[in-house]
């Protein structure tokens, strides 16, 4: 007996002729063994002895597969804190160089901290946001500066 081939789409019709699966079935790929193994795992019976469905009768069935998501990480927002020793112009230039703000948002963003005691420089994965605070204060330290950067869940 040849093996029969998969069903090329995503059902599986299933012929009968007197119990004999015709040759035009096999040609066009209406019979599968994956569908029958289908339709048995799923607790249907094909018929009474078990063999394929009794003669002249159609049996369809729909294969559907699921979807599986990902999830989306948390996210965090990392915060600049003022101080009262960092130049505007270094927060303005942090701003740029590590969280890549043009110009114009870059100044709102520190004029906010400034005014505001803490303002938000971006929101990002919890990995990308502690590479950016830890970035910052690397900055700062190295250009000898205060400057506070910390990270809280969005």
């Amino acid at each position: 007996m040849r093996k029969a081939p998969l069903a090329p789409c995503s059902f599986a019709i299933l012929y009968d002729v007197g119990n004999e699966r015709t040759r035009a079935d096999f040609a066009m790929g209406l019979y599968s063994r994956r569908a029958r193994a289908v339709r048995l795992r799923a607790g249907e019976p094909d018929d009474a002895d078990g063999d394929l469905p009794s003669h002249g009768e159609v049996v369809t069935q729909r294969r559907t597969r699921s979807h599986t998501r990902t999830k989306k990480p948390p996210m965090f927002k990392v915060i600049l804190l003022n101080d009262d020793y960092t130049p505007m112009e270094f927060v303005v230039e942090i701003l740029k160089t590590i969280f890549n703000k043009p110009h114009a948002e870059a100044t709102r963003i520190m004029l906010h901290v400034h005014q505001n005691g803490m303002g938000v420089a971006g929101v990002y994965p919890y990995e990308i946001a502690e590479t950016k605070v830890r970035a910052v204060e690397e900055l700062a330290r190295d250009n000898e500066y205060p400057l506070k950067c910390v990270m809280e869940k969005e």
